[in-house]
């Protein structure tokens, strides 16, 4: 009976953490498995706050460096969605973020220590009720969306997708779920994005959307991170 019951919570456990790496274009899968995603090293797993604060991890996640991962070409205006391997769903609440970083010459070597704009972000469809999973617009979704920006300057971007679980925040414990893809913007836009931040340095473990409990029946939520872009 214990063999029966733990082979039965391994599926479970399995939904419960994911991975951004498949790349869909204006609702088209584009590519297979991590074709234009730096590969992680910790598969499943997420990041936690005390391993990420002040690490350079905090980019784009454990193991995933420069290296050989192809860049796509896409346009201003495209619609891109980061989706979940395996077709796995957002199981934990929190929040979720897109984050560019222009490479200064190829993405394919850039490390991503240059300035980072947030994009995109994901919150709570009923922001009075944090504490409930299903009020995060995330929630039981295959992939986070990001609509390019019309007046973003063409080139190439380390485009960081993230999902912070919050189940385990009020122990010091927030998931974080990272993933970078390479891509190459086209685009005659004249744009200034911003504000800027680095990474790490764009976040804090006392946060308060970091250092968070769910479990006291919260009110509100308050966004780690820079304001998104607005477009201008």
């Amino acid at each position: 009976m214990k063999a029966v019951a733990i082979f039965a919570l391994i599926p479970s456990l399995a939904n419960a953490h994911y991975i951004f790496n498949r790349l869909i274009v204006n609702g088209a899968s584009t590519g297979g498995e991590y074709a234009y995603t730096r590969k992680n090293s910790n598969s499943y797993n997420p990041s936690i706050t005390s391993e990420l604060m002040n690490s350079n991890d905090l980019r784009c996640n454990k193991g995933a460096v420069a290296g050989n991962t192809a860049t796509y070409n896409v346009k201003a205006g495209d619609k891109l969605g980061f989706k979940l391997f395996n077709n796995e769903f957002i199981e934990h609440p929190g929040p979720g973020f897109v984050y560019i970083s222009k490479a200064p010459d190829s993405v394919k070597s850039y490390d991503g220590s240059g300035d980072w704009i947030k994009v995109m972000e994901s919150g709570l469809t009923n922001p009075s009720a944090p504490g409930v999973d299903t009020n995060w617009a995330s929630w039981q979704k295959d992939r986070l969306e990001w609509t390019v920006q019309k007046n973003i300057p063409a080139g190439e971007y380390l485009v960081r997708v993230e999902h912070i679980g919050l189940h385990e925040a009020h122990v010091g414990k927030a998931q974080f779920y990272i993933e970078c893809f390479q891509l190459k913007i086209e685009s005659s836009g004249a744009g200034k994005p911003g504000p800027t931040v680095k990474f790490p340095g764009a976040y804090k473990a006392t946060d308060p959307g970091i250092a968070f409990n769910k479990w006291n029946n919260p009110k509100s939520y308050t966004m780690p991170g820079p304001a998104v872009w607005n477009g201008n």
